[in-house]
């Protein structure tokens, strides 16, 4: 089960934008599983997106490269808005496996633990093609993808939040409950700034967000 999946809901009760289930019903006029529909036609929009950027991503080609009806792409994935934010969250997914890792690596040590999950979300995405595609001035710039990560980023900074605060939950922490979601919210902020701009190696970074979060959290 995805991180994603694993979030019910959000700290003020609503409910965490997630990657949308996998339908369970029969499948349709293809022999397609439907079990791993979502993740094959998200794997061939990500190919997509790097090699040619996403205005050449259509529904009609993510039917062809996976081999199903342009209806079943319809049906699985919504319309192309739908599409783009699947692969953003099924990629912060992918970014947050990461983070819960460095917390459970780190049970006594939570500035330690804010270290090693900076470092390795920055050096995930300073290696990540899809990554690269969004942000670029050629392939994301003028796309539905790029706002997803800066001017409409709520529904990704919502996700990474509740993880994390899940994750810091588990320390002392000499904090009222606001400073510690104010101070969460500031971490998980800086964190996304450094992976749209970044501006030394990953572990340097990394080091300077953990001695931030050290002051802070005292």
């Amino acid at each position: 089960m995805s991180i994603l999946a694993r979030v019910s809901v959000q700290p003020a009760g609503q409910p965490v934008p997630s990657v949308p289930s996998v339908q369970t019903g029969p499948p349709g006029p293809t022999a397609v599983p439907v079990g791993g529909l979502r993740d094959r036609l998200c794997d061939a929009a990500t190919r997509v997106i790097a090699d040619e950027g996403w205005a050449r991503v259509t529904m009609a080609r993510l039917a062809d490269e996976v081999g199903v009806s342009r209806q079943t792409v319809y049906n699985e994935i919504g319309t192309k808005s739908d599409l783009a934010e699947a692969v953003v969250l099924r990629e912060l997914d992918r970014f947050l496996a990461g983070v819960v890792r460095s917390f459970d690596e780190n049970p006594d040590d939570l500035v330690q633990a804010i270290r090693d999950s900076a470092r390795r979300v920055l050096k995930y995405a300073r290696n990540n093609a899809l990554l690269h595609a969004i942000v670029s001035a050629t392939h994301g710039a003028d796309t539905e993808l790029l706002p997803l990560l800066t001017t409409h980023a709520e529904s990704l900074l919502v996700a990474a939040k509740v993880v994390v605060g899940e994750r810091v939950s588990s320390y002392r922490i000499d904090l009222p409950p606001d400073r510690l979601d104010a101070a969460i919210d500031m971490v998980v902020r800086v964190v996304l700034s450094h992976v749209m701009q970044p501006t030394a190696d990953p572990a340097s970074t990394a080091d300077d967000i953990a001695w931030v979060a050290a002051k802070v959290l005292g």
